[in-house]
C-alpha cells in the first residue's frame, strides 16, 4: 500500500507542475492497473510526458540531485566492489545503480526515489543510509548493462564464435548438398548457438533497433541493426555459424528448416524487460546462403497519440477534423518506411469507440488495437484487399482501414465505401500529398469519383532527432544555408554522447504535407488540372509542403537541417 502510495505522488507532483492533467494522471493509472508497471513508465508509453521532464520535476520537488549519462554522472565507482553490495537482479527490479560509498553513505541513482519501501529494502540490504540522486529510466538501464557487464555478453558470445569447431563448414558444402535435418535441427539447439540468437535479439531491443540483417557473403557473415532509419553494422560471428543461426531463428519462427531455395515468412514473440516484442521473420535465398531480415514491432517505442508524432499544430487540426467526418476517404502517402501505418494506428487508437465498429485488413498487421477487427491478407487462401473489403462491407462498419491500395479493384472499393456512408483511411506510394490524386487517376479511379469522395491527403517523412543531451548551437554561414531560408539565427547541429551511442541523434520524428479538400481544390481535381497547378492551389489554401514543416522542426531545434534536407525535394520548394 506504502509503495502504491507513492507512486501516486508522482502523478501528483507532475500535476502540481502543469506537465499532465487530473484526466491524463487517471487514464495512466487505469493502464498502470492493468500492466502492473510503474506509472512514470506508463506516462511515457502513452505519449503524456517525455521521461527527462519526469526526473527533472521529482529532483526538483524532492531537492534531489539529477544525473544523465550523457555528462558522465553515472559511473560507479570501479573501486569499490559495488556489484557485490547491490546485486545486478536487485538494481535491474528496481531501476536503480550504486554510484559510490563513502563510509556509512552510499550514493545511489534512482528511477523512483519515492518508493519508500524499495528504500528501506536497499538500506537494510547494504547496512549504509542512503544518499539518493534521480536520473531517467533508460540512463540507468544503460548505465546497469555497462558497470555490470551485461552488455559484453554479445561480444564475448561473437569471440567465441570463432573458437567453436564445427564438423562441415559452409564453403566445403558441394551447392546440391546441403546439412541433414537432424543435424540443422541439433546444431540450432546448441547452447552457442541458443545463446548467441538471443543475445542478439536482445541487444538489438536495447539499442531500439527496428530491424535486424542477418547476411551471408563468400567467406564472412554481417549482422547490422537499423537504428533510427539507419544501418549499423556489429561485429560477426564466425561463418561457420550462418547455417545454425539461420535454423535457430527458422525454429522460433515455425518456418521450414529444410527449404532454402524459396523466400519465407513468419513471426515470433519474445518478452524482454517486462514487455512483449513481436518480431517478424523474412528469410530469401542468395547465391552465398540464406538472408535474414528481421522486423522488430515494439508497441512501447511507437507513439500511437497524434500529438507525439511531430504535426505542426494546424496540421493536426485539419487532420482530426477529416478524421472525424461520418465519411469519405483519408490517404496517407510516402515511400515505405516512412511512419504511414504508425500514424494510421494512432488514428484509430484516438477514434475508436464502443459507438463505433471499426475494421481493418492489413498485410501484416503490426500491432494489436483493443476494439479494432483486424483481418491479415492471405493471398495464398483469396483473402485479398478486394476480397476483405467487399466482406466488411456486410459487417456494418462505420470506420474501414485498408493497409495499402495497389489496384483498381481494391481503390474502386474504398471510393464506393467513402461515398455510401463509410470513413475509410489508407495509404497510397506517392512522394508528396497532390501527387495523389494523380496517382489514384493512374489506377483507374475517374476524376469526378475522387472529388466528392476524398477528405484529406497527408504525405510524410521520418527525419532523426537530434540527441537532446549533446546537441549544440551554431549560426549556420550563407554557404552552408545557400537557397534555404530560416526564421532563425542559431539551429542546432549533432554532436555525440554516451547517451545516443555517439551519433548525434536519438529517436524519429515525422514531418508531414496536409492538403485538406475545399471546394476549390474539388473543382480542380474534377476538371482535371495539372500536378502543378493542383500543388499551387492546395499552398494558396493553406498546404504547407515536407520542406516547409521540416524546416519548422530545424527552427525549433528537434531536428537538424541536413536531416531535412535528406528526404525532401528542397530544390522545388525554393
Amino acid at each position: 500500500m506504502a509503495l502504491r502510495k507513492s507512486r501516486l505522488k508522482l502523478g501528483e507532483l507532475l500535476i502540481k507542475e502543469g506537465l499532465i492533467t487530473e484526466e491524463q494522471l487517471q487514464k495512466a493509472i487505469q493502464a498502470q492497473k492493468r500492466e502492473g508497471r510503474r506509472i512514470g513508465e506508463v506516462l511515457v508509453e502513452l505519449g503524456l510526458i517525455n521521461e527527462r521532464d519526469i526526473v527533472v520535476t521529482l529532483g526538483k520537488q524532492l531537492n534531489i540531485p539529477y544525473a544523465s549519462l550523457a555528462k558522465g554522472l553515472l559511473e560507479p565507482d570501479p573501486h569499490q566492489d559495488l556489484d557485490k553490495l547491490v546485486p545486478q537482479e536487485f538494481a535491474h527490479k528496481y531501476c536503480l545503480i550504486p554510484l559510490s560509498r563513502n563510509l556509512n553513505s552510499l550514493t545511489v541513482a534512482f528511477a523512483d526515489p519515492l518508493d519508500v519501501i524499495m528504500m528501506d529494502n536497499l538500506k537494510k540490504m547494504t547496512g549504509c543510509d542512503i544518499n539518493p540522486i534521480v536520473a531517467s529510466v533508460s540512463d540507468i538501464l544503460q548505465a546497469i548493462d555497462k558497470f555490470y557487464g551485461e552488455k559484453n555478453l554479445l561480444k564475448e558470445a561473437i569471440s567465441e564464435s570463432y573458437e567453436v569447431e564445427t564438423v562441415v563448414e559452409i564453403e566445403k558444402l558441394p551447392e546440391e548438398e546441403s546439412l541433414s535435418l537432424d543435424t540443422l535441427i541439433a546444431k540450432a539447439e546448441e547452447a552457442p548457438v541458443v545463446k548467441l540468437v538471443d543475445l542478439i535479439l536482445r541487444q538489438a531491443i536495447k539499442d531500439r533497433a527496428s530491424d535486424i540483417h542477418i547476411e551471408p557473403f563468400k567467406d564472412r557473415v554481417s549482422i547490422r541493426y537499423r537504428i533510427d532509419g539507419v544501418l549499423y553494422e556489429i561485429p560477426p560471428p564466425a561463418a561457420h555459424l550462418l547455417l545454425a543461426i539461420v535454423s535457430r531463428i527458422k525454429i522460433l519462427a515455425r518456418l521450414d528448416i529444410a527449404e532454402k531455395r524459396l523466400p519465407q515468412d513468419g513471426a515470433f514473440v519474445v518478452k524482454a524487460e517486462n514487455r512483449i516484442i513481436d518480431l517478424r521473420v523474412s528469410t530469401i535465398p542468395t547465391i552465398c546462403g540464406e538472408k535474414v531480415a528481421l522486423r522488430i514491432l515494439d508497441k512501447s517505442q511507437v507513439p500511437l497519440d497524434l500529438s507525439q508524432l511531430g504535426f505542426e499544430a494546424k496540421d493536426l487540426e485539419n487532420y482530426r477534423k477529416a478524421t472525424q467526418n461520418p465519411w469519405g476517404l483519408i490517404f496517407l502517402t510516402g515511400p515505405t518506411g516512412c511512419g504511414k501505418s504508425t500514424t494510421l494506428y494512432a488514428t484509430l487508437n484516438e477514434i475508436k469507440s464502443p459507438h463505433k465498429n471499426l475494421i481493418s485488413i492489413e498485410d501484416p498487421v503490426e500491432y494489436r488495437l483493443e476494439g479494432v477487427n483486424q483481418v491479415q491478407v492471405k493471398p495464398g487462401i483469396g483473402l485479398t484487399f478486394a476480397n476483405g473489403l467487399r466482406a466488411f462491407l456486410r459487417q456494418d462498419p462505420n470506420i474501414i482501414m485498408v493497409g495499402e491500395v495497389r489496384d483498381l479493384e481494391t481503390a474502386q472499393i474504398c471510393v464506393r465505401a467513402a461515398l455510401t456512408g463509410h470513413l475509410v483511411l489508407s495509404t497510397l506510394h506517392t512522394n508528396d500529398a497532390p501527387t495523389a490524386v494523380g496517382r489514384l487517376v493512374d489506377i483507374g479511379i475517374t476524376p469526378y469519383l475522387i472529388s466528392p469522395s476524398l477528405l484529406l491527403v497527408g504525405a510524410q517523412r521520418l527525419v532523426r532527432k537530434l540527441c537532446p543531451e549533446c546537441k549544440e548551437a551554431y549560426e549556420p554561414t550563407a554557404e552552408t544555408l545557400g537557397k534555404v531560408k530560416l526564421g532563425v539565427d542559431l539551429i542546432y547541429r549533432p554532436r555525440g554522447c554516451d547517451y545516443c551511442n555517439q551519433t548525434g541523434y536519438r529517436g524519429r520524428i515525422a514531418i508531414f504535407e496536409i492538403m485538406s479538400m475545399n471546394d476549390r481544390l474539388r473543382q480542380s481535381v474534377t476538371q482535371g488540372v495539372a500536378y502543378q497547378q493542383l500543388k499551387e492551389i492546395a499552398r494558396e489554401t493553406g498546404m504547407k509542403t515536407l520542406y516547409e514543416n521540416g524546416l519548422k522542426k530545424v527552427e525549433q531545434g528537434i531536428t537538424g537541417l541536413e536531416e531535412v534536407l535528406s528526404v525532401t525535394l528542397a530544390g522545388t520548394e525554393v
